[in-house]
């Protein structure tokens, strides 16, 4: 899907001045969302699952479509077992990823057309039951998935219709909150997942959550999808619009601060984020090496947000429609990117004084404590710095460098025989 872009902002140096590691998140996860190149990309699922594995990818968005899965009317919507039901699709994604060990975050969404008189998947259903059974029904066919997403940004009329917070809950997120909640104890349930603006016609993120509050919105997380603006002056520290009520990453300190406000307590999903290349969106598109440092900046941020406990890129491979998303890991042509690389060895500037700069990253594929050398350019070629070190049981890690602005480094794993994209000091 593309993101409109319109905003021009400023371009300012990435914020290096970042809260120590000891405020960092604890449960922070990151993943991916492609539901089209899980379900249908080359190869079997399970070979495209493995790849996964191969990245460290930790947790997989997967949206599970009403529309499709339920094209008729089932007699008892609640049960899985409904004859109604086609659950092949989803049976192939979600069985794969579990039989693997990757965790699920579940997105339910798209009306059928018997649900809402006809129309379209981003009109309301006319009954505040109707997705509420359906969410029994997923829950229940996938015992093992406990985080929940309830529709896919409903602030914009593209997605959802009406496009009112208060429908929305009333409709959609309360009923299918205590539906879920019936169930089990341990699931978990994200409300909101909103664009980054409401876009024409639609509803600002900050106005939308503060219409939820207002609605009494039930949720275990808030989930927001904080794309930025404009990628060519926006990076994950910096750039934010200072007069637009939009959330974004280079503006995240704002939406964790109006979730405490209106929800406390709550957690923070980023349930969609990445940037695109250039090649091949000549317009919107960064070059693929800031979409590689940015992926990384990005991880950084998000792991020094105790709230925030989860990240998911978007997307794993290019779409074919250069007219749509071209976020991908891999080109469409299936060609590893640098930022295919940042997001299984993301190595990022932690902060900075003087001379001195204390990187942070993250050593992904594997479990446990895992084995790296962190690597300068010296003379045009890599040396290592302090031998084979040991990243902590999570794969993260902390190193502090001394050399000037534009210094080269980079993170490698040896046994992976991986290395990150090099890093140039700001």
């Amino acid at each position: 899907m593309k993101k409109l872009l319109l905003i021009a902002l400023l371009f300012v140096a990435p914020v290096l001045a970042a809260p120590d590691v000891a405020d960092a998140s604890t449960s922070i996860r990151y993943g991916v969302q492609d539901d089209a190149w899980l379900a249908s990309g080359p190869g079997t699922v399970s070979d495209r699952v493995d790849r996964l594995q191969r990245l460290g990818v930790e947790i997989v968005r997967y949206t599970v479509r009403w529309d499709e899965v339920a094209r008729r009317a089932p007699a008892s919507p609640g049960s899985p077992a409904d004859p109604a039901y086609d659950w092949s699709i989803p049976d192939s994604v979600l069985k794969t990823l579990h039989a693997a060990g990757i965790d699920a975050v579940v997105t339910l969404y798209g009306t059928p057309r018997w649900a809402n008189g006809g129309a379209g998947p981003n009109v309301m259903p006319r009954s505040k039951a109707a997705l509420a059974a359906f969410a029994r029904a997923t829950a229940v066919r996938y015992p093992w998935v406990s985080r929940w997403l309830i529709w896919n940004e409903p602030n914009q009329r593209i997605w959802l219709r009406p496009t009112s917070p208060r429908v929305y809950v009333q409709t959609l997120l309360n009923p299918a909150y205590a539906a879920l909640h019936s169930l089990r104890r341990n699931v978990v349930v994200g409300g909101g997942v909103t664009a980054p603006r409401g876009n024409v016609g639609g509803v600002s993120p900050v106005d939308w959550l503060h219409g939820m509050a207002a609605a009494h919105a039930r949720l275990d997380a808030y989930a927001s999808n904080p794309y930025p603006l404009n990628p060519r002056s926006e990076t994950p520290w910096s750039g934010a619009c200072t007069r637009c009520r939009t959330f974004t990453m280079a503006n995240l300190p704002t939406l964790l601060a109006d979730v405490q406000r209106y929800f406390p307590g709550k957690r923070v999903w980023l349930t969609e984020y990445g940037y695109q290349t250039n090649p091949p969106d000549r317009f919107l598109g960064v070059s693929p090496a800031l979409q590689a440092r940015y992926l990384a900046e990005a991880a950084l941020r998000a792991y020094l947000a105790p709230q925030v406990d989860m990240l998911i890129n978007f997307l794993v491979r290019d779409e074919p429609d250069v007219g749509r998303w071209q976020s991908g890991l891999l080109s469409i042509g299936g060609v590893a990117k640098p930022a295919y690389y940042a997001f299984s060895l993301p190595l990022a500037e932690l902060s900075q004084h003087g001379g001195t700069t204390v990187l942070w990253g993250q050593v992904r594929p594997g479990s446990g404590q895992r084995t790296y050398v962190l690597e300068q350019l010296v003379f045009g070629r890599w040396k290592i710095l302090g031998g084979v070190r040991h990243t902590d049981s999570r794969g993260f890690l902390r190193r502090t460098v001394h050399a000037a602005a534009g210094g080269r480094f980079r993170l490698v794993a040896p046994s992976l025989d991986l290395s990150s994209p090099a890093l140039a000091l700001s």
